[in-house]
């Protein structure tokens, strides 16, 4: 397949099949950039209100998506698994993309992304940022390169971002971040990447442009807490799979 790759299908499956999911919390007047960006390239979009405050939702009455809704705010990590959810009762769809609402993802290196999923065969995509001087912070870059240095020593699999919330993922994968995967904050990502490395999912990180905004108001990370989250949740899922050594993926490009 990856060798005879169609691109006019995966154009049209594109459309069809994939659905986009962005995790919502206060982001302001930057989620209608977000998903009218996706729109000129996917027909179904999913954006899960995570008890917004602020009336973005409003903002984008006019254009056409789908609205799962929490009463308060829980955390990007169940806004994730609740999108998921919902977009596997539609049983089209075999490809679900994640991206944030807040811009730091170019909707328009989707069709570079389906096209790397499919080339490589994989179940999980990850739009992985370049990590140097001229655009991160030196804060930043030490944080990704820490993460990146521990996740591999702990699950024998080195990625280049590990913190990248733009992802693709197939039908097989979701259901099972669904059926086995926490809700949470920020966390809820590293398990999904733990999860994939240990149980032999095919994983492919591809290159994306990296947007990165310091200050950025509609951020909801913080720097402290939800690093330790993360981390912690690193730890306690590496230790859960750990009788399940990891196997064989596709290489590291």
């Amino acid at each position: 397949m990856s060798q005879d790759l169609d691109i006019t299908r995966i154009g049209d499956q594109m459309r069809t099949q994939t659905v986009a999911i962005v995790p919502c919390y206060n982001a302001g007047d930057r989620v209608h950039g977000v998903v009218a960006g996706v729109l000129r390239h996917l027909d179904k979009v999913l954006v899960v209100d995570d008890g917004c405050t602020d009336g973005c939702l409003e903002g984008i009455a006019d254009l056409p998506f789908e609205t799962v809704r929490h009463a308060t705010n829980r955390g990007k990590g169940h806004a994730i698994i609740s999108g998921i959810a919902h977009a596997l009762d539609d049983p089209a769809v075999d490809l679900i993309c994640l991206l944030d609402a807040d811009g730091q993802h170019n909707p328009d290196e989707l069709p570079n992304l389906i096209r790397a999923f499919h080339h490589h065969e994989a179940d999980l995509v990850i739009g992985s940022r370049v990590f140097d001087g001229a655009k991160v912070p030196l804060r930043s870059r030490f944080g990704n390169k820490v993460t990146v240095t521990v996740t591999s020593a702990l699950v024998g699999r080195r990625l280049p971002d590990t913190q990248s919330g733009y992802r693709l993922l197939s039908r097989k994968f979701a259901t099972a971040i669904r059926d086995t995967v926490q809700g949470g904050r920020y966390e809820t990502e590293m398990e999904i990447i733990v999860k994939a490395i240990r149980e032999g999912y095919a994983i492919h990180p591809e290159p994306i442009t990296t947007i990165y905004e310091t200050g950025n108001a509609s951020s909801h990370f913080h720097k402290i807490r939800d690093s330790f989250l993360i981390y912690r949740r690193l730890i306690v899922t590496a230790w859960r799979y750990k009788s399940a050594p990891a196997r064989q993926q596709n290489p590291v490009e």
